[in-house]
């Protein structure tokens, strides 16, 4: 029998909450599947910066790197904004993908059915079905670049810097264009070519590797026409490519037009298919503690982990299943609606667990 060493990342605010729930999912499914999961837990976050005083131990790094695979439940909050830079909670979750490798993260963003009144576009824009992946470079560009203040001519600055080399462009491309083979074989690149030096580079990496997959259909767009044809017609989307920060912003567009950002997972991989799964959301400061967060998400996140790093993939189809089904008649308070039943977290839980 299989075992898998999983490690939990709780973190902050509503984040032990989720991952609780999420974990019950995977123990249900582990015991129908015919596996087991064996669980460390390790801190990240506000919750490390109170226990060690930096928001990634070492400790940390150490049992992700020894992990088949880790899962993530939220970090930060109001309580650490006055800690630097960094040394923020967001510092800790730049630094555990840096330290693990995670270069390619994969965002879907999907309507389920029960939830498509909860979009904020019209039915006939959404079409039948709504399912995009984004596949976001994760341990480049801006957000890793040079950065600092300067004094120019009395008066405070400070800079950014935005880089890409061709290594880096051509390992996220070749992830999308194999995910795109498994899907519709459509691959929308998004950079900026038209202004940026970096974006030139990506355009003309992204046009090389499309040579070694020629059944893929391969166009671009400038971020902006990106943004704007999301919100016009997401039918047209199958799979899209793009940097590190166009992607942060794009992905979240895309998961507000499926109705719900508490309903969408991610997932981070490396090279060795070892990968960091969290939901797209917040730690929900405001309603921790209070038993009325949506683990959906972080449950996705289990499916999506089960798909990509620990190759069962029926597994992951029956968790998949089980919420989409559980839709239907059950609801957390963020997507209730009259004529369903309102849930806690915990009950949420066990619903999805009585469907696999």
């Amino acid at each position: 029998m299989k075992n898998y060493n999983i490690v939990l990342l709780k973190g902050d605010g509503i984040g032990p909450e989720i991952v609780n729930e999420a974990v019950k999912v995977l123990d249900r499914t582990a015991d129908k599947f015919g596996f087991t999961v064996t669980y460390d837990e390790a801190l990240l976050g506000g919750c490390a910066i109170d226990a060690t005083g930096v928001p990634l131990p070492e400790e940390t790094i150490t049992k992700c790197k020894a992990s088949d695979s880790v899962l993530l439940g939220a970090v930060g909050g109001p309580k650490w904004d006055n800690q630097p830079g960094n040394n923020r909670p967001e510092a800790g979750l730049l630094g555990i993908r840096g330290a693990l490798g995670l270069f390619a993260n994969l965002r879907p963003a999907v309507i389920f059915e029960p939830l498509r009144n909860a979009s904020p576009l019209k039915p006939e824009i959404i079409g039948d079905a709504m399912d995009i992946m984004i596949v976001r470079e994760l341990t480049g560009g801006i957000y890793f670049g040079k950065r600092g203040n300067f004094d120019e001519d009395g008066v405070p600055a400070a800079y950014d810097t935005e880089k890409y080399n061709v290594n880096e462009i051509e390992r996220i491309a070749r992830v999308a264009f194999d995910m795109a083979m498994k899907r519709n074989k459509k691959l929308t690149s998004v950079d900026k070519a038209n202004v940026l030096d970096s974006s030139r580079l990506w355009r003309k990496t992204i046009i090389k590797i499309s040579e070694e997959y020629p059944e893929v259909e391969l166009n671009h767009l400038y971020v902006d026409n990106c943004a704007m044809q999301l919100v016009r017609d997401p039918k047209q989307f199958d799979v899209i490519v793009t940097s590190n920060i166009f992607g942060d912003i794009l992905s979240d567009e895309a998961s507000m037009i499926s109705g719900s950002i508490g309903m969408l997972a991610s997932a981070s991989l490396n090279s060795t298919k070892c990968g960091m799964y969290e939901p797209i959301h917040g730690s929900a400061p405001d309603i921790a503690g209070k038993g009325i967060a949506n683990p959906l998400a972080t449950i996705l996140s289990v499916a999506m982990m089960l798909r990509y790093s620990l190759d069962e993939p029926e597994a992951a189809d029956a968790i998949e299943k089980a919420v989409s089904e559980v839709l239907k008649t059950t609801r957390t308070p963020d997507i209730y609606t009259e004529g369903t039943t309102k849930v806690s977290c915990s009950e949420m839980g066990n619903a999805v667990c009585s469907l696999i």
